[in-house]
């Protein structure tokens, strides 16, 4: 919210400089955003009046100018703006002037003619970016005077960021409250002085639903001048509140919006005389907005309707065709107290945002509402004429203001302070809260215009407010202080981000929701997750996998000539938590776990000398995810299953414990062209939680004896895969005492005769090593004998000559 400096001055006063006044603000839970002059710094500016006009000798465009700026000798001064005419009042650069931009004015000669100073206009003076001629000043400037003093250039504009509960603070006199509460200087209030009433025409207005307007008050007003010039201390207003000048009519509602915080809409007589009708709008219905914008209305959206047609958004914005123009003569002016919930989220509905719908959904002050009428009617008569009917004020159903309770005991608790009863009284009093108090317990009853005021809580913030944060005691909390080890065995998302990112991955974060062909498709998800107010028709759906992000991500950058990249995110997946009732298959809820995945593509290490270049392959990606799951890697199993994104004979399911936790491969060849790829990434995706934590590391003796390696080759079935095998051996060397000094396993070859494609050829190298003797030749042949038995029994094995 912007407002000037000099307008809330004029309700209240207090002896503080600007600085002071929005750290004030600020400190009161107003938060002042920002503080900026209303005009850029220049000085040696008059008002000057153009005594006499005639053409340049030698220039056909300048012209020589003889100026009165008070000084009680003419200047001449040329000029070329193509609006200078004698006898109008225009600033004046003086000698020694210094302009924004540094520009600084001496006497020049122009083609022959001296000149003695500068006639401006606005976009010279840093006013507006209007430099098709000068500034013209009105009529009545005095001349001489100091162009600062005469527009209150020196004034300052304030910028507030007020939180959604605060409406009460949308309007000058709102802020000028708190400003008199926090400062203790008195508050002027703007006089409501009732409009003399000349005719007695009116306007039926009749309210159907009182769950959408509690209170209507409006009246006509006839002859009115919609052409006349809107005040330029009204219009300086505005403007610095962010308001562009449209007319007189209009104008005078912003002001008074933006002064007592009351939308109030100004319709055409001629359109509405035969009758309001008050109501929630009905499937189907129509309307052209004032912005241009036509809309389909819903049966939770209010109107105020003419002869069963919708004329205006009730509380919103209103209709194109009642709407004022400069040839309106006769108006209605309507004031209402809307209910916020029947105007909460319903211009976002509709993709766009009013004035008066950013107040209403908070809450507007339903007491005052004959009172602003006046106001804005005399306005209108002072500005444009006319002369006024009677007010018509209907009261339907208004908010109740039920009592809150303050206990002193509890406010004294909470803030930390003892604070005397006094103390809070005046606070409350400051204000404006209507209060009882007994046994040291207040009962405030909240005035119309705090709609936030509901809680015990409630009031002993306005308490903190006003009593002044930095006025309470930083103290240190006294407690007992004990200090938490870090579980060892935890390994937490920063942890795990850390590896990847060793791996030369690179962090990604994308949307949440995606494309809906994502889902179905790449995702396997016939029945996706919707959002019923997407920010973008094609993010319609919430993801149940990371990896199409992941995909997109390499999309994006090999359509910018990147040739190898590697992406890793960690978030969340979205999928709905089925539970069986009667043998029927019902949504419970939505499930939201966190999954990390990654994804590589291009080549498999960056370019470099030392190694041919090749592309990264499912082994590469593999040796990455077992780094990933650190010590858990030994547990892990990976089977070969089919997934919808992946290639079917280049994927494999991850199993960890038992329960499978994610998935790798290649992706599906038919997946290449929607992303636009030539070759295809590698991916995984794993369950965060299951690999959070791993068994703590366990320290054991370093054997001094000597090791012994053993090679031994079997024949085994194609159809035997090589985990199979190792698990057999892992058993034996858990089990069977002979194996026990086995300390480790690889496989080193795999061979296939092309003549018989039913077998295979494992060669497997073992290290032995026992803790307290060397290893005899007996010791080892019994160990290596105890694993050929295991593989011949469980596999059917044969030792390869």
């Amino acid at each position: 919210m912007l407002f000037s400096e000099s307008w809330l001055r004029r309700f209240v006063n207090p002896q503080l400089g600007t600085e002071e006044l929005g750290h004030q603000l600020t400190m009161a839970g107003l938060e002042v955003e920002d503080i900026q002059a209303a005009a850029p710094a220049f000085d040696h500016v008059v008002v000057g009046l153009i005594a006499a006009i005639e053409p340049h000798p030698d220039a056909d465009r300048l012209r020589v100018c003889q100026v009165d700026d008070g000084s009680g000798q003419l200047l001449q001064i040329v000029c070329g703006a193509p609006n200078a005419a004698q006898g109008i009042k225009v600033p004046v650069a003086r000698i020694g002037a210094q302009l924004p931009g540094g520009m600084k004015i001496g006497p020049v000669k122009m083609r022959g003619v001296q000149s003695g100073g500068m006639l401006c206009s606005g976009r010279e003076l840093g006013l507006s970016q209007d430099h098709d001629g000068l500034l013209v000043l009105d009529a009545d400037a005095p001349v001489g005077q100091c162009l600062r003093e005469l527009l209150d250039l020196d004034d300052q504009i304030i910028e507030l960021k007020l939180t959604p509960n605060r409406a009460d603070c949308l309007s000058v006199l709102g802020v000028a409250r708190e400003v008199s509460a926090l400062t203790g200087q008195a508050l002027t209030l703007p006089t409501f002085d009732v409009a003399p009433v000349t005719i007695q025409d009116r306007v039926p207005v009749t309210v159907h639903d009182a769950d959408l307007c509690g209170r209507f008050g409006g009246r006509v007003i006839r002859g009115v001048n919609a052409r006349a010039k809107t005040p330029d201390w009204m219009k300086m207003r505005l403007e610095r509140s962010g308001q562009r000048s449209i007319s007189a009519l209009v104008d005078i509602s912003n002001y008074v919006m933006l002064e007592l915080g009351r939308p109030t809409h100004v319709f055409d007589l001629q359109h509405v005389q035969s009758g309001l009708d008050v109501r929630w709008a009905r499937k189907g219905e129509q309307l052209e907005l004032l912005s241009g914008l036509n809309v389909e209305l819903d049966t939770d959206v209010g109107v105020v309707a003419v002869n069963d047609v919708p004329q205006s958004m009730a509380g919103i914005m209103g209709g194109e065709h009642s709407a004022v123009t400069l040839d309106t003569t006769d108006i209605y002016l309507e004031a209402a107290f809307w209910w916020p919930e029947a105007i909460m989220g319903r211009a976002r509905r509709y993709k766009f945002s009013s004035d008066a719908s950013h107040r209403f959904e908070r809450g507007v002050d339903f007491a005052t509402i004959p009172e602003h009428l006046e106001r804005t009617t005399a306005l209108i008569l002072d500005i444009c004429g006319g002369q006024a009917g009677p007010l018509d004020d209907q009261v339907i159903a208004l908010p109740k203001r039920n009592p809150v309770k303050l206990r002193l005991d509890r406010c004294r608790r909470v803030l930390g302070i003892a604070l005397e009863q006094a103390q809070v009284q005046e606070i409350f009093h400051r204000l404006g809260l209507e209060f009882t108090v007994a046994d040291d317990v207040f009962t405030v009853t909240p005035p119309s215009f705090r709609f936030d005021l509901n809680l015990e809580e409630d009031l002993i913030e306005e308490v903190a407010r006003i009593y002044g944060f930095e006025n309470i005691p930083d103290l240190p909390p006294v407690a007992p202080a004990q200090m938490r080890v870090s579980p060892e065995a935890l390994r937490g998302p920063h942890a795990l981000r850390a590896v990847l990112a060793a791996q030369d991955y690179q962090e990604v974060i994308n949307f949440s929701f995606v494309q809906e062909s994502w889902e179905k498709e790449i995702n396997g998800q016939a029945d996706p997750i919707r959002l019923l107010n997407p920010i973008a028709s094609q993010l319609a759906v919430m993801r149940s996998s990371l990896i199409p992000g992941l995909l997109a991500n390499i999309e994006h950058n090999a359509n910018r000539r990147q040739s190898r990249v590697r992406v890793f995110e960690l978030g969340r997946v979205f999928m709905r938590d089925a539970a069986q009732e009667n043998g029927a298959l019902t949504v419970a809820g939505i499930h939201q776990p966190n999954r990390i995945a990654a994804a590589a593509w291009g080549s498999a290490v960056a370019e470099q000398w030392g190694q041919a270049d090749r592309d990264v392959d499912f082994f590469d990606v593999k040796r990455d995810l077992e780094t990933l799951l650190g010590r858990r890697s030994a547990d892990a199993r990976f089977q070969a299953q089919a997934h919808p994104a992946l290639h079917p004979g280049r994927s494999a399911c991850v199993v960890l414990d038992g329960q499978p936790i994610g998935w790798i491969g290649e992706l599906h060849p038919q997946w290449l062209p929607t992303f636009g790829l030539s070759k295809a990434p590698v991916v995984f995706e794993l369950d965060l939680e299951a690999i959070s934590s791993e068994a703590l590391v366990q320290a054991v003796e370093v054997s001094k004896q000597p090791v012994v390696q053993r090679d031994l080759a079997v024949w085994v079935g194609n159809e035997v895969s090589y985990q199979s095998v190792m698990d057999t051996l892992n058993t034996v060397r858990r089990c069977a005492p002979q194996a026990a000094i086995v300390k480790d396993i690889q496989l080193f070859d795999v061979w296939r005769d092309k003549n018989d494609s039913a077998e295979k050829s494992l060669a497997i190298r073992f290290w032995l090593q026992d803790s307290a003797a060397t290893l005899d030749e007996s010791r080892v042949e019994q160990c290596m004998q105890t694993l050929l038995e295991a593989l011949v029994s469980a596999h059917g094995a044969r030792a390869r000559a």
